[in-house]
């Protein structure tokens, strides 16, 4: 990132919270000069502070990249600011939730270069992952850029249409809550049968963090993992039984989940 367009030209981050933090850090730990990053924010941390960047400077007139990470609540009265950016070289990337490539287009101009993206929290340790689309304005060299800068945190996929970022949202979006909550019902589960509150939380939270794990980095399948653990008869057996009925369990429960977040997200999105 030393030499990119990015460098030289400049990247204006509008927003840093745990999220924007956690891209800058990534964006600086790549190389990418502290003097080339000018943040916006009302509230700076004294990390932000302590990087280098520029922060509430006078901005450059066309940035290579405007990131957007402010709350969605934000937005009305933090992207006008920035109209003079609009219609030009410079590409607005968005990773707040619920706001249209179409709204920044009406604000700042329909020639105007936008990337919407939908990243998740585990982004605030590099373990994210991150849904990209663009207007045609963008073009192929915008995405690129943007995939550069959110890989810093994670994984980074290319979706087709705008309309599946809200199955997106359903799914890695709002996903880590599903298996924060899986975490917490399966150690309240191991209290129950006797263990430990302290050993049975551990266990749990290994538990999950090392499935995963196992599931990212092997050549097979999450459904073969499961049915190597699962000896006929046996423990796993049993409770999969309960955990894979087609109307009780996880089949039916997480369609109804990912479905209801998806939804929520169409209707933020229409407002």
């Amino acid at each position: 990132m030393k030499d990119s367009r990015i460098a030289k030209q400049g990247l204006v981050l509008l927003g840093c919270g745990k999220m924007g933090s956690a891209m800058l850090a990534g964006w600086l730990a790549r190389g990418l000069p502290a003097a080339s990053v000018w943040v916006v924010d009302p509230f700076p941390s004294d990390w932000l502070r302590g990087t280098g960047v520029h922060v509430n400077a006078a901005l450059p007139e066309t940035p290579a990249i405007v990131l957007v990470a402010v709350k969605p609540q934000m937005m009305a009265d933090a992207l006008p600011t920035l109209q003079a950016m609009g219609e030009s070289e410079t590409v607005f990337v968005s990773v707040a939730a619920g706001t249209t490539i179409r709204y920044f287009e009406e604000t700042l101009g329909a020639g105007t270069p936008v990337v919407r993206a939908m990243p998740n929290t585990p982004a605030a340790i590099s373990q994210g992952i991150t849904a990209i689309v663009a207007n045609d304005v963008a073009g192929a060299a915008a995405l690129d850029e943007a995939e550069s800068l959110l890989s810093a945190v994670g994984q980074v996929v290319r979706l087709s249409a705008e309309a599946q970022i809200d199955a997106v949202t359903g799914v890695s979006g709002s996903g880590p809550a599903y298996v924060f909550h899986m975490i917490e019902t399966m150690a309240a589960a191991g209290e129950a049968e006797g263990l430990p509150a302290g050993l049975a939380m551990q266990l749990a939270k290994a538990t999950v963090a090392g499935a995963g794990a196992l599931a990212l980095h092997s050549d097979e399948t999450p459904s073969q993992l499961r049915v190597n653990v699962t000896s006929p008869n046996g423990t796993t057996q049993a409770a999969l039984e309960v955990l894979m009925d087609e109307a009780e369990g996880f089949p039916a429960l997480l369609r109804r989940a990912v479905k209801a977040a998806a939804d929520r997200s169409r209707e933020l999105a229409n407002g």
